[in-house]
């Protein structure tokens, strides 16, 4: 099956195109958000061609995968007028949970006969009004990076993209009294002056900003993952910590109540709860590699690849039928 998808969200799309489709991924001249072509980060198989606008009018796509609002006019314009949906067989990701009034937030593909709109988890689709969308839930799955966790530094590790600008979203808010119990190391893009923002020296709370290809092995040599963000749709960081054998202290908010079983760390809707959780695992590395154990454990049974390009070979063969 050829598939026209746009790079938009690295991790996700690094899973999706290990299947054994052809993935066509557009490029534009200044690989700007709607023509990033392949991975500079992120190890992607020869079945990801990078293609521009001028050389879809006429390729054999089989479905469209659509993620933003937008790419629809995008796809009918670059693929020389076919319609996703009713020329072109096709299916809208929603990576997200709902923001703004969420109980009442209608899907921007609300009351679309003409594709389905899959959302990455359960609680996703609860809580987006899809009208008379037809919906489906694939769940995540990720390339297992290996049991990498050694523990050996006493921090917690927090991944988090623009902790500043997005704040209460990601828990910005929560990480002095955090990190007064457990000195943080907060992964991400723009965590630049994030201590001095919250008023705390460097050996309670460092931002990193690393390449991909270093990431796991640093939140590796950390004694545990710390998930403080209360609205997500579910971090595939946390996923990923979970499959490098890491225990996780939690926000028991969205989805995280769903991945995170009681064996594999501690989640709670009270921020002194997390705290003393991973003080007990700074203090116990025993604890900390057994429940480490039962994250990976858990994310391999749940999240693992297969399971995830296996859901999705099904679905997407009924799609085109």
């Amino acid at each position: 099956m050829n598939i026209l998808i746009w790079h938009v969200h690295g991790s996700w799309t690094t899973s999706f195109v290990q299947g054994s489709h052809t993935y066509f991924v557009p490029v534009l001249p200044d690989r700007g958000p709607d023509g990033l072509g392949r991975a500079r980060t992120y190890t992607w198989p020869e079945s990801v061609i990078e293609v521009p606008p001028e050389q879809l009018t006429d390729a054999p796509v089989d479905l469209v995968v659509l993620q933003r609002p937008h790419e629809a006019g995008l796809a009918e314009r670059w693929l020389g007028g076919r319609r996703p949906g009713r020329d072109v067989p096709a299916v809208y990701v929603e990576h997200n949970a709902p923001d703004g009034n969420v109980p009442d937030t209608r899907h921007p593909y609300a009351d679309r006969e003409d594709l389905l709109l899959v959302h990455v988890t359960h609680f996703n689709r609860l809580f987006w009004d899809s009208g008379t969308t037809a919906t489906a839930v694939v769940e995540h799955g990720v390339v297992d990076p290996g049991h990498r966790w050694t523990g050996e530094l006493e921090r917690a590790a927090v991944v988090v993209n623009e902790p500043l600008r997005r704040w209460r979203v990601t828990g910005t808010d929560l990480l002095p009294a955090l990190a007064g119990t457990a000195p943080l190391d907060v992964f991400g893009m723009r965590t630049e002056g994030l201590a001095e923002r919250l008023g705390l020296p460097d050996a309670r709370l460092r931002g990193h900003d690393l390449p991909q290809a270093r990431l796991h092995d640093e939140m590796a040599r950390r004694r545990l993952y710390l998930h403080p963000v209360r609205w997500t749709s579910l971090g595939l960081s946390l996923i990923e910590a979970m499959h490098l054998g890491m225990p996780v202290v939690a926000l028991a908010t969205t989805e995280a109540t769903e991945a995170v079983p009681p064996e594999a760390g501690v989640l709670s809707t009270r921020p002194e709860m997390l705290a003393r959780a991973a003080a007990r695992f700074l203090r116990d590395p025993g604890a900390a590699a057994e429940a480490g154990r039962a994250a990976r454990h858990a994310a391999l049974e749940r999240y693992g690849l297969k399971r995830f390009l296996d859901d999705w070979d099904l679905l997407l063969e009924e799609v085109i039928r």
